[in-house]
């Protein structure tokens, strides 16, 4: 080996002059403190790693149509862990309950995908960060100076088509109906007092013990009964309660929590309430409450495939799917239920990372294969295919069904892709799914692997409304032939409440070894203040007028004044078949914002908060049709006069 000689080195390589030593050791020490010195003034941990770790990608894995049957039996999902409007064991059931799930993430080849994908959850935000504050800044201009990216809340009122609280505040000409809807709004007014009372700023009442219920599903976030009432405290006129509930939500609602939080059901009560109360009041509080709270959900989006994780820590941004998920998957109806608010989230922020993150869920539910048409309720966020072929309308599923035909709506009927899997869907469903019962009733079953289980979920008694309000913009041979259906459906969870000797809908009913519209196991006889049977009459009058959905809607209020109002508020009962009641001890937030809404409605014109103008969110926030034509003309027009 030959070495080249070095000027200033000795033949024998035994040293340096002194004076080019003292200059070599001056250059070293320089270097050494720039280094230092640039690492010590870097601001967060982070660039460390950007700088010094190499950052591997995963690539989504290529969607497929495997069914993963090996797993399908090891990972059962608990019995007494009904999923509620999407999420087991989370909407409606008690503390005792909830501590069954498994909160931790497990240590498995997907946590360890999902711990990769940290440091582009980072990278989403800082970029967020960066948009939300300019478009904030604009947003501080008058209309006339808007951009067209910025959202104008004096436009978006131009856009509608009615006022949003009609003419008379909804109020109904005939007396005997106005003295329901008081008698309503009195039930509201009690809930909310006792809340205020006993509960002020925890998550939800336990009247029979007077204190406050925080749970475990919001990540640390209070107030749920708060959020979940505003809008409902507002269209119903009760003002100073619904001023009591903005003045918490300014100096109280903390959004810089630091635990584990349910994405589900922060979108649907925390986003989805503020939205609303925005959207009705035009108060800036919400929208910044809403954006900023929509910011601390995206990191659960960090997957293999854009499929979020069901938990996520709204602290850290550490994302875990539910630990009785088969397999580790994400849930139909979690992951579906988030593009009506993520679009508004958009369309108030002028960010479209929103949109883009419930538009990649899309894309790939329209490239995986369907079994027979029909949408299972499991689905790996690492792989992009389905675990376990359990289909239902009910929990697990019910809500992403909804939004498609919502998000159509919602669009004003400009989403045609929504629209087309909506409809298809519902086509496999009714090829599928929908029985008749020997009695004549009409009813949604349960699809496991090709097997159907004869049992409806209370939760899928929404499909009579769902299915109602998309009649009219289906094939015109069938509009009729689906408001028939959706009578019949409704109908017959009508029937599930009126075979009880309280008049009070189990959380299931079944259809088989001679039962019908019944619940034969015991632990599917209890009633937790739900709202879906109301919220299809609700629907149903609106589109039928029929009398008979107002008089059920005036059952079900005496049946709640009987069995479920306590001293201190409202509770839910543990059967529904025995008059000797049983209360849980808990006044759910759902009750102030979803069932006693839509009996106000089901009891108001139909111009208080008409169709026309705007779709609920499945928590009962009504968000406003995202008139796109409209909002661009009147930016044109505010220009032309400011020019």
């Amino acid at each position: 080996m030959v070495f080249r000689k070095l000027p200033g080195v000795s033949a024998s390589g035994m040293g340096l002059r002194l004076s080019q030593k003292f200059v070599f050791l001056l250059f070293l020490s320089g270097l050494v403190t720039l280094c230092f010195g640039a690492l010590f003034f870097l601001p967060d941990s982070v660039r460390l790693k950007r700088i010094f770790l190499s950052k591997t990608e995963t690539q989504p894995v290529t969607v497929g149509s495997g069914s993963e049957n090996d797993v399908r039996e090891h990972l059962k999902r608990p019995k007494d862990q009904e999923h509620p409007r999407g999420m087991a064991s989370v909407k409606g059931e008690t503390s005792t309950k909830l501590k069954s799930l498994s909160r931790k993430p497990s240590v498995s080849h997907e946590a360890t995908e999902e711990r990769l994908a940290g440091g582009k959850a980072q990278e989403d935000l800082t970029l967020l960060r960066s948009k939300t504050e300019s478009a904030s800044e604009k947003s501080t201009s008058s209309d006339h100076g808007a951009t067209s990216d910025t959202f104008s809340y004096k436009k978006f009122k131009r856009c509608l088509l009615r006022p949003p609280l009609g003419t008379d505040d909804g109020k109904p000409s005939d007396p005997k109906t106005n003295e329901r809807r008081e008698k309503v709004k009195e039930m509201m007014k009690f809930a909310w007092d006792n809340y205020k009372r006993y509960a002020w700023g925890k998550n939800e009442l336990q009247p029979l013990t007077r204190n406050g219920h925080i749970g475990n599903m919001f990540g640390g976030l209070r107030g749920a009964s708060i959020i979940d009432s505003l809008d409902t405290l507002y269209i119903m006129g009760l003002v100073e309660e619904y001023n009591d509930a903005k003045d918490w939500v300014q100096t109280s609602l903390d959004l810089n929590s630091n635990g584990e939080a349910s994405l589900f059901e922060v979108n649907i009560r925390y986003v989805g309430g503020l939205l609303s109360a925005y959207y009705l009041t035009g108060e800036e509080l919400f929208k910044n409450k809403a954006v900023e709270l929509g910011e601390k959900l995206l990191p659960a989006f960090n997957t293999p495939t854009g499929i979020p994780r069901g938990v996520i820590n709204l602290g850290s941004g550490t994302s875990w799917s539910w630990g009785w998920a088969s397999a580790g998957s994400s849930i139909l109806a979690e992951f579906g239920t988030l593009h009506l608010e993520f679009v508004h989230l958009t369309e108030l922020s002028g960010n479209p990372i929103y949109t883009e993150k419930v538009m990649n869920i899309r894309k790939l539910l329209n490239k995986i294969e369907k079994p027979h048409g029909l949408y299972p309720n499991f689905l790996s966020p690492v792989s992009g295919n389905w675990v376990q072929h359990h289909v239902s309308i009910g929990g697990l599923g019910d809500s992403f069904y909804e939004y498609l035909i919502k998000s159509y709506l919602m669009s004003d009927k400009t989403d045609d892709d929504a629209k087309k899997m909506y409809y298809s869907a519902l086509e496999a469903i009714e090829a599928n799914l929908v029985q008749k019962s020997p009695g004549g009733l009409t009813y949604m079953a349960e699809w496991r692997g090709g097997i159907l289980d004869h049992k409806m979920g209370h939760l899928a008694c929404f499909s009579g409304g769902m299915i109602g309000i998309g009649a009219d913009d289906g094939a015109p041979e069938k509009r009729q032939h689906y408001l028939d259906l959706a009578a019949e459906i409704t109908h017959t969870c009508h029937e599930s409440y009126t075979r009880s000797a309280t008049k009070l809908g189990p959380e299931a009913f079944r259809f088989d070894s001679g039962a019908e519209a019944t619940a034969t196991r015991l632990s599917d006889r209890y009633y937790i203040l739900r709202p879906e049977v109301i919220e299809s009459y609700m629907y149903m009058w609106r589109l039928t007028h029929d009398p008979k959905y107002r008089e059920w809607g005036w059952e079900a209020v005496q049946a709640l004044e009987e069995h479920c109002r306590v001293e201190s508020g409202f509770s839910g009962i543990r059967d529904v078949y025995t008059l000797t009641v049983s209360h849980d001890n808990m006044q759910q937030s759902f009750f102030l914002s979803e069932t006693l809404k839509y009996l106000y409605l089901l009891f108001s014109d139909d111009d208080l908060l008409p169709l026309e103008d705007w779709v609920f969110n499945t928590e009962a926030h009504p968000l406003p049709i995202v008139r796109k034509s409209c909002l661009q003309d009147e930016a044109t027009q505010d220009k032309t006069v400011s020019e």
